[in-house]
């Protein structure tokens, strides 16, 4: 079930807690000849997803629209027709209102959304088809209050920038509450307010890099149906822009999810939609991103004719990278990333030889704190698994203090898997590099 950000946005503005909405609920249906008995419980069911019975939707329009003075309906509460969703083919003013409230939401810290668990089956792939798939937007145009301009996206863009590198240096944890502040107070008023056909597919293509850099930061954090929401709001976004290239940057992060949940299959998809409808806008660091993806994703389902196809073209994609020529997004693609996903490919082919040639690369090329604790991370694993026990704890302990400081669920899952593999070994070296990542693990996030 989705949770119903808008009636939770809605109930947050007309001052009406949990218990007081049931309590008025029961008042109104008293009067209409209705024997109801709801209490807060039922509320905090409905704010999860669960659609309340029979005439409830429409009294509960009837009792926010008397204390807001202004007509409330079924789609203002979230309640719409049962069955219909967010989709491509809604009105980008019902789209941004559900976005917005769902920002609103994660900055409040609601658990009904913070602990939203992730979208599988139809619900998941469904974003990628409506993304990849007409219609497309023929007008983003919108009338608002304040006029939006230039300057106000250029605002965005500095804003992308500058939580990504606190992402970098701080970690999700740290950066997320930063950045859904921002997208409320700063993002959410420009997308209600005023602006050109023009202008507005720029403003929505620098609203989507930013609510992507919120779903990395919620990912980090562990929160990974949060995370999800606000990458398939990024790709809505994306759609808006007519950026084909922003939204193959957008499946990437999605790809990578995947990845991490274990759904190799879709991850092939996924990526496969992104490299297919990108087209002229698919640069070399991106391709390179997504078919390295999939070769990690095929290596896991066994398949190692696929796996060895796409490291080819990733490598070869590699090559084709000119820094100056790419967006600002594909950044994270730095020299050396090919090389470790690579290594992973190959080492879960069983390859070790040809892994520790990649992640000895990757390792050697330069790299930003966070990029070089998973470097490492790989290269201690191939090690140890190749029974280099001294160069492993070594390598462990430098990818310890690469990784102090920074707040991230992520990092630290590399560490505690690096801290099962040395704790395996039993030498003295292994055990004292164990006993630093011990340390770090020991300061909660």
């Amino acid at each position: 079930m989705e949770p119903n950000t808008l009636l939770d946005a809605i109930l947050d503005e007309a001052g009406i807690s949990h218990a007081g909405l049931a309590a008025r609920i029961n008042q109104l249906g008293r009067h209409r000849g209705l024997a109801l008995r709801y209490e807060h419980t039922a509320v905090a069911r409905w704010l999860k997803g669960q659609r309340p019975r029979g005439q409830v939707p429409d009294l509960i329009c009837e009792i926010l629209a008397a204390r807001l003075h202004r007509p409330v309906g079924l789609d203002d509460i979230g309640l719409g027709r049962p069955g219909a969703r967010c989709s491509a083919t809604t009105p980008l003013s019902g789209f941004v209102e559900r976005a917005t409230a769902l920002w609103r939401s994660d900055e409040q810290q609601r658990a009904h959304v913070v602990d939203a668990p992730a979208l599988t089956g139809t619900s998941a792939v469904m974003p990628v088809w409506e993304w990849e798939n007409p219609p497309e937007d023929s007008d983003v145009s919108r009338d608002g209050q304040a006029r939006v301009g230039m300057d106000d996206i250029e605002m965005l863009r500095s804003a992308r920038t500058h939580y990504e590198h606190l992402y970098r240096k701080a970690g999700g944890v740290a950066t997320r509450s930063r950045i859904v502040g921002f997208l409320n107070t700063e993002a959410a008023p420009l997308l209600r307010g005023s602006y050109s056909d023009a202008t507005g597919r720029q403003l929505h293509r620098a609203t989507g890099g930013l609510v992507a850099v919120a779903g990395i930061c919620a990912y980090d954090s562990d929160a990974l149906g949060l995370a999800q929401r606000y990458f398939h709001q990024a790709l809505r976004l994306a759609k808006a822009s007519g950026d084909r290239g922003l939204g193959a940057y957008i499946i990437a992060l999605l790809v990578n999810q995947s990845l991490f949940s274990r759904e190799y299959r879709q991850a092939v998809a996924f990526a496969e939609a992104a490299l297919r409808t990108a087209g002229p806008q698919l640069t070399p660091a991106l391709a390179a991103d997504l078919y390295a993806m999939q070769a990690k994703s095929y290596a896991r389902l066994g398949d190692g004719a696929g796996a060895l196809a796409c490291i080819r073209r990733a490598e070869a994609a590699a090559e084709r990278i000119r820094p100056g020529l790419e967006p600002a997004e594909t950044g994270y693609v730095q020299p050396g990333l090919v090389n470790v996903q690579v290594a992973e490919a190959l080492l879960s082919l069983g390859d070790l030889r040809a892994a520790r040639e990649q992640a000895d690369a990757a390792v050697d090329t330069p790299a930003h704190d966070r990029g070089r604790v998973h470097r490492l991370a790989m290269l201690t694993h191939i090690e140890l698994r190749q029974g280099d026990a001294d160069r492993a704890a070594a390598n462990a302990a430098q990818m310890t203090e690469r990784a102090r400081g920074v707040e991230s669920q992520r990092l630290r899952d590399r560490l505690r898997a690096v801290r099962e593999h040395l704790a395996e070994t039993g030498s003295s070296a292994t055990d004292a590099a164990a006993d630093l990542i011990d340390e770090v693990l020991r300061i909660p996030l």
